[in-house]
């Protein structure tokens, strides 16, 4: 049984064995098996002489009420109305007032001393809309306590209990931070105020759960501002690693996305760029676009984007050229299929290893995919215009004539996605 988010296991015994449900009046025939009264009177009502569990003949239809059984039932039904009515003034929306209460008790309490439920209980007021999110990001000095909780931990030494209470907070912020204002110097708090926040964060992305490792990818793009910032995230022990791990094929789908915006935060700095190189991203996000069960719309976006920004590179233009040139090709076959994002990105990254730094694989990575014929449709389109002229620029590479070969295509029978 299910009521609302409250599962029940019932009694086997309790269950008709004709309807299966819970017995409202239970009665024994003379077979000894009990039934529910509405149930078996439907049974030989309709012509039936024999016990529907046993298949034997009755000597007589005469019904005895299972008295003992229904006082059961009924004990065991108070129960369970008893634990829902509990359970669901537990998980009943909080008021503000009630968090406002909740907030101001957390803030006199000593860390050792933090109730995880009241943060429990604030955490569930946040899921409930976005007002209660900006109501809880616009108290400033809450926001701060909950990131001094992720100070000072000794993950060797700190207790179980008190490990939660923080997994908590960071719950918390990361449900808000889309709220909070200055997100700066929201970023200051957690990075350069003297006490090693970030720490606690790249730990519970390491052993945490998925939704909490999400949670976690969140608040790091989201502190990832400047490239001060970016660069103390990217070289935090072992960190990089850790993400690259959760963009792998049986990682969990909103995993991969949360991970993938967190890489695309961090990576516009030169050296953050090489460490990512040198860490082999450009092979697997290659593999993440080659997979049709990794590469939804918003994978494939976000792949494409990272590989546009390390392009921008010599050694990230070297792995993308390199091999068989299978990722340039994967490149080009996502061209008019995904997006206008995907093509854009896509677009910028051919046009950064063919025309601006003139690959040698890179022209025949193109060319063997049937690169040019999508470069002419895609001119075709309506794209922005500077999609144009880095399309412009790639039949320059190829020293194709655009005017004369698009007059010789037959564009009629040729389906164009539309920008």
């Amino acid at each position: 049984m299910r009521k609302d988010d409250l599962y029940i296991t019932v009694p086997s015994f309790f269950r008709c064995p004709i309807s299966l449900d819970v017995m409202k009046s239970p009665v024994s025939l003379c077979t000894g098996v009990t039934y529910d009264r509405a149930s078996i009177q439907r049974w030989l009502d309709g012509g039936n002489n024999t016990c529907p569990a046993t298949m034997q003949i009755l000597q007589n239809k005469d019904f005895i009420p299972n008295r003992t059984l229904q006082r059961l039932i009924e004990i065991w039904s108070d129960s369970v109305r008893r634990r829902a009515s509990v359970e669901s003034a537990e998980l009943a929306a909080p008021t503000r007032d009630e968090i406002a209460d909740a907030i101001d008790r957390v803030k006199v309490e000593k860390e050792e001393r933090f109730d995880r439920e009241v943060l429990a209980k604030i955490l569930r007021f946040a899921r409930e809309s976005d007002d209660n999110r900006g109501f809880l990001a616009g108290k400033d000095d809450f926001v701060r306590l909950l990131v001094d909780l992720m100070s000072q931990i000794d993950f060797k030494t700190t207790s179980a209990a008190k490990l939660l209470i923080v997994q908590e907070a960071v719950k918390i912020l990361s449900m808000i931070q889309s709220k909070i204002s200055d997100r700066r110097r929201f970023s200051n708090l957690v990075l350069n105020n003297g006490r090693d926040r970030l720490t606690t964060i790249v730990y519970f992305y390491k052993t945490g759960n998925v939704e909490l490792k999400i949670d976690c990818a969140g608040l790091l793009e989201f502190i990832a501002v400047d490239s001060e910032s970016k660069v103390s995230i990217a070289e935090r022990d072992g960190l990089v690693v850790e993400l690259m791990k959760s963009i792998s094929r049986d990682s969990d789908s909103s995993l991969i996305e949360a991970t993938l915006s967190c890489l695309i935060a961090i990576s516009s700095p030169r050296r953050v760029k090489l460490n990512l190189i040198r860490e082999k991203l450009i092979k697997d996000l290659t593999k993440l676009l080659t997979d049709p069960t990794t590469a939804s719309v918003s994978v494939t976006e976000k792949c494409l984007k990272l590989l546009e920004s390390l392009a921008s590179t010599k050694e990230g233009r070297s792995e993308i050229c390199g091999g068989d040139g299978e990722c340039l090709k994967t490149v080009v076959r996502k061209l008019m299929k995904v997006s206008t994002a995907a093509t854009e990105h896509a677009v910028t990254v051919l046009w950064s290893v063919s025309y601006l730094f003139k690959e040698e694989k890179a022209l025949e990575a193109v060319t063997s995919t049937n690169g040019v014929t999508k470069i002419l449709l895609l001119l075709q389109s309506n794209c922005s215009p500077a999609v144009r002229r880095m399309l412009t620029d790639l039949l320059k590479v190829f020293k194709v004539n655009s005017r004369s070969c698009l007059s010789a295509y037959d564009t009629k029978t040729t389906h164009i996605m539309p920008f």
